[in-house]
């Protein structure tokens, strides 16, 4: 059974409100005679949990990825960016519904799901490029891990007590040294996340560019980069560190570096695509995830 239309159904199963939300897309896909595809990670707790979809859901690993036509989300951003790994090289769209506390990159909420699955179905929707990062290893001059990002590639220590000592490094030239707990090189998806927290700048997705920002670093020049789509960023764990070192990849795919390793990113020339049902300016997504205070607003008289 290869034809009609297939929806990949990602969901958080660890909670009991992702579950229920799995179930209530899976019957409503069933309705309008779409085939509901579960992951293999997941298809346990599914079947376990919501017995009435036994049989009726078909396991994507069985699955042509092709005929995927749309990954619909039930989670926060990191079950986004678990979807976002299943269909890495077939660039399905995702359709986001929030199930947890901000959920940047979702579309929609838990109120909005019948809704949200309807605009699917009928596919009423744009589908919106975000730029990914390109994440490479090297160890002299052997490459001995690559790897790639939505969000952000950071180099942490490992270790509470100790600090890194690092190189940080722009098209291919050094720029500063210093001792700190890492740096973050991150997307404009990413701005928003980890590299907000370190007190990086708020870049709207519509810019493609680069980020750097330090993480508690000791030094004068230590302050955010932000360089073009076609610069590389580079970070070298110097020899005379003390700390162990870790590279993480949206904070889901970790890889141990030693001294003397360089991490190389690039603009990835493989996007993440996303599913919008709306087309509400950047400006109103930050002041709604954020809660952002904007009583008092009078807007613009006339024109700009």
């Amino acid at each position: 059974m290869t034809e009609g239309r297939h929806f990949l159904v990602v969901a958080h199963t660890g909670r009991q409100t992702a579950l229920e939300a799995t179930g209530a897309v899976c019957a409503q896909l069933l309705e309008a005679g779409a085939t509901p595809v579960i992951s293999m990670e997941q298809w346990d707790d599914v079947h376990e949990h919501v017995p009435e979809l036994n049989g009726r859901v078909r396991r994507f690993e069985d699955l042509d990825p092709t005929l995927i036509e749309l990954v619909i989300v039930l989670g926060g951003d990191g079950t986004i960016l678990r979807a976002a790994e299943l269909v890495r090289e077939h660039s399905v769209p995702l359709l986001g519904v929030n199930l947890g506390h901000v959920g940047f990159l979702a579309e929609s909420e838990r109120d909005d799901l019948d809704y949200t699955v309807r605009r699917a179905l009928a596919r009423e929707y744009t589908v919106e490029e975000r730029m990914t990062l390109s994440v490479r290893v090297k160890s002299g001059d052997e490459v001995v891990y690559e790897s790639w990002a939505l969000n952000e590639a950071t180099v942490e220590k490992a270790e509470r007590e100790r600090m890194l000592e690092v190189v940080i490094e722009v098209d291919r030239r050094p720029l500063s040294s210093f001792g700190c707990d890492g740096v973050v090189m991150s997307t404009p998806t990413g701005s928003t996340a980890y590299s907000f927290s370190a007190g990086g700048p708020v870049v709207w997705p519509s810019l493609e560019a680069l980020l750097l920002v330090p993480l508690s670093a000791h030094a004068l020049f230590a302050r955010p980069l932000v360089v073009g789509p076609d610069s590389s960023l580079a970070i070298e764990v110097l020899h005379r560190t003390e700390a162990a070192a870790v590279l993480w990849c949206d904070g889901r795919r970790m890889h141990d570096l030693a001294p003397g390793a360089r991490v190389i990113v690039r603009k990835s020339e493989l996007p993440v695509r996303l599913a919008r049902l709306h087309e509400a300016p950047f400006t109103d997504r930050l002041v709604k995830k954020f809660n952002l205070p904007v009583a008092g607003w009078r807007g613009p008289v006339g024109r700009e």
